[in-house]
This record gives C-alpha cells, structure tokens and sequence, in this order.
C-alpha cells in the first residue's frame, strides 16, 4: 500500500510537468506537495485538516509542543492553529511527498451523529492536533482519493462518500474523541471554535476577552482557561498571530504594501505592526518578503502566484 501510494502520487505529479511544489488536485481541498530539499520552519494558520506523509518526514510545533510524523503518518488538526511546520528529511533521490486534506466539521458532525457511541474522552486537553498511523481501511481512502484525482468527472459524485468514510475511520481510531469534540455543540472545543471563528470574520477589529467569551458562551475565565489549554496561547495572542499571517499573505501573495497590509488587518501604527511582525517572524517585513518570493522560485522554478482569496496563510514553499 505505501509504495502503491507513493507510486501514484509520483506519476500525478510527472504528467503535470513534475518537479516540487503545491500540486493542486480536482478535489476541494486535496493538494499534494513534493519538495527534494528539507524546508526551513514556516509559520501559517493550520486549518482543520489532514497533513499525509508518504514519503520523508514533517516536524510542527504548536506552543510548546512538537509532534513529528514520518511515512504513512499524519497529522490530524482539528480547530485552527497557528504553528510551525517544517519538512526534515527531503532529498533529491527521495523527496519529500505528502497530502493535504481539508477536514469538513458538518460532514464530521454528520458521521457523528450516525455513530452507536461516541468515542471516550482522552486524558489530556492539549492542543487539538495528534498524529495518526495511515494503515488499513484508512489507508485505502486515501488511497481511493489519489486515484480520483485522475478522474475530475468522478469527483462531485465520489468525494463525499470517500470523505464521510475518513471521518468515520479517524473517529473509530484511538484519538476518536479530539475529532468528535469538534463537532458536539456543549463542547469546549466547538465554543472555542465559534470565538476563532468571530476573530477570523472580524480580524480587523478590536475584540474582547468579554465579548469572546460570549460568543462562546462560557464565563470569561473558563473560557481564557480552556482557549489556552487547546490553542496553547491567549486569546490575544492568538489574535496577534492572525493578524500577522493573515498580512504576510497580503503582502507576499497580493502585493500589499506594508502600509496597507497593517491597515487591513487592523492595526493604526504601521511602525507598531513593523516591530511586532519582526519580533514574531525574526526579520523586518520587506526583508521577509523578498525572501519569501525567493524561496518560493528557488522550490518550485516559478513566480509565486497570486491568491486574491485568503486562506488564512500565506502562499508561499510547502511547509
């Protein structure tokens, strides 16, 4: 199943004109991404979704902790999360290969409901991201999804139905439970969800703890208690790594002027959001910039391209 996989992904990406980078696919949601050189830390918004590694290895890190998956692991995030990912082992005779799937909270909240029991809750409450084994009927929906990414007309009529099974396999694996939080309405993690969600619609205003904590539905203090224990920041915090993100897309992707950008994400000093966009990514934003598009044609042989729609990240190397 490994080799079968890394063979069909392989010959995806040579019929479209091989060589590394993001390989979009017919499917919403489904890239694939190959790389023959390990990729120096890239910090983005992590959306709920599926990170598949085929070949090589990824390393992430979410506040204070780092999880690393190799071949035929995964990375399963199931709320949005600023982190840090990194390709670690890449090379020429053995690239780095991996998917990307987009998760769907109401197909999840679909099979859910359908299931007998829900899954136990686990101990911990950390971040909401694991790693997982790809192996059995797991393995063979992923499987199923390369092979459809030949076949676009089969797409609106099979996707569904290879997704609602992925969500079932993930929710019958052993970290079942982190998946299905995501999806129950009294949970802490889905009131948590909604106040991301309120700062992601409303990345440009200010927002309170108060109002935050309302939209949730939870008392100031446990909400700030449990928006730290499964983001592994403060609520500010987090607002403050949105804003920074969402401008370096702005300013990588679309061209924005730092001006601009700052302005756009909600911030009235352009020398504030300078100091607090070097403090954050280690480097002044122009400077970031131009090594950005660097880094990009140096991967991938190509300019970047624009993405006039935001995905909450920037378009830049596969990371």
């Amino acid at each position: 199943m490994p080799s079968a996989l890394l063979e069909a992904v392989t010959a995806y990406i040579d019929r479209r004109g091989g060589g590394q980078g993001l390989f979009p696919t017919p499917m919403p949601g489904v890239n694939i991404i190959r790389s023959f050189q390990e990729v120096m830390p890239h910090r983005k918004i992590y959306q709920p979704s599926l990170c598949i590694v085929l070949q090589g290895a990824k390393q992430i890190l979410f506040g204070t902790e780092t999880l690393d998956y190799g071949v035929m692991e995964c990375l399963v995030v199931s709320i949005a999360l600023p982190g840090t990912g990194r390709i670690v082992k890449a090379s020429e005779t053995e690239p780095f290969v991996g998917l990307t799937v987009d998760l769907d909270v109401a197909v999840v909240r679909d099979m859910v409901e359908r299931l007998e029991s829900l899954p136990h809750a686990p101990a911990s409450g950390g971040p909401c991201a694991f790693v997982a084994q790809i192996d059995g009927p797991f393995a063979e929906c992923i499987q199923r999804l390369v092979r459809m990414a030949d076949n676009p007309k089969a797409v609106p009529i099979l996707y569904p139905t290879v997704m609602h099974d992925i969500c079932y396999w993930l929710l019958s694996g052993p970290h079942g439970a982190e998946i299905c939080k995501l999806s129950l309405p009294a949970s802490n993690t889905e009131r948590v969800a909604k106040a991301i969600h309120l700062l992601r619609e409303n990345i440009a205003q200010p927002m309170r703890v108060e109002q935050l904590a309302e939209a949730a539905g939870m008392s100031p203090s446990s909400f700030h208690q449990h928006f730290k224990a499964l983001t592994s920041m403060t609520p500010l915090q987090y607002q403050k790594q949105l804003r920074l993100l969402e401008a370096r897309r702005l300013m990588v992707a679309n061209a924005a002027s730092v001006a601009d950008a700052s302005y756009k994400v909600g911030y009235e000093s352009a020398s504030q959001f300078s100091r607090e966009y070097s403090r954050m990514f280690g480097i002044a934003p122009k400077r970031d910039v131009l090594n950005q598009h660097r880094l990009y044609r140096s991967l991938t042989g190509r300019d970047m391209p624009t993405s006039p729609v935001s995905p909450m990240g920037p378009a830049a190397a596969p990371a």
